[in-house]
């Protein structure tokens, strides 16, 4: 299970409040797509439930338990921006949490446990695609496989939650719609919960089970600082969608 609570949510910077009782409830394996203007305060939520931020107010609780003030390794997250280690090899950067996991003073895996997690980080290479780059760089690799990449990473640590943040938005028309079929598989073969971010309406009602809006009901300059996003529209899409194998 990995179901999502956001109990009456507030974030506050400062004077400014950017969150507004934000209340939610996301089930276990759902895909949700998070919409809005800029600057409403979406990938704030998603820093939120990753750890990275606190909320003001309220809780988050990830299946009945109150987040960690940190991120762990029950939430993996890929960003717009290339969120891969340059000086790594495609095989280094998939193994990157595997080894940091298992000690975080030394970074490496040795003997047994380390030829089980490269047999397993070549499966997830070639599992979205990228089978026979493993000894390449990021810099020779071009903007889709990257994001390929950065889900390999993500996913070898099989987290609970995947937490997306507009991943797809750099990308070609082309190599998107590829992406956007590499990620309805991955998430048909993963136990996970999706939320992502995303500008793009027709990439959210292309990929996502549920569409949730967020926007000020007050835009005016003079009421920016003292009135935060809220949820405007919840839209489950229909036909329902659920993951192959999903009760």
């Amino acid at each position: 299970m990995s179901t999502i609570r956001i109990d009456r949510v507030w974030k506050e910077y400062g004077d400014q409040i950017v969150l507004e009782d934000i209340s939610l409830d996301i089930e276990d394996r759902a895909f949700v797509a998070l919409v809005g203007p800029s600057g409403c305060g979406k990938s704030t939520f998603l820093r939120m439930i990753l750890g990275q931020e606190s909320p003001t107010r309220g809780t988050i609780l990830l299946d009945d338990t109150v987040l960690t003030p940190e991120p762990g390794p029950d939430r993996g997250i890929v960003f717009q921006r290339y969120s891969v280690f340059p000086h790594l090899t495609v095989l280094g950067n998939v193994l990157i949490g595997k080894e940091l996991a298992a000690s975080r003073f030394v970074g490496k895996l040795f003997g047994a446990k380390r030829r089980a997690a490269v047999d397993e980080a070549k499966a997830m290479i070639a599992d979205v695609g990228l089978g026979g780059t493993e000894d390449k760089y990021p810099a020779q690799l071009s903007g889709g496989m990257q994001q390929r990449l950065a889900l390999a990473q993500a996913l070898l640590m099989r987290p609970k939650v995947l937490l997306l943040d507009e991943p797809f938005g750099a990308l070609d028309p082309g190599i998107r719609a590829e992406i956007h079929l590499l990620m309805k598989r991955l998430w048909n073969e993963t136990p996970m919960t999706v939320v992502m971010v995303t500008h793009d309406m027709r990439e959210a009602f292309t990929l996502a089970t549920r569409v949730i809006a967020f926007e000020r009901p007050r835009d005016r300059p003079e009421e920016k600082l003292r009135y935060g996003a809220r949820i405007t529209r919840d839209l489950p899409i229909w036909p329902p969608r659920r993951p192959e194998g999903a009760a």
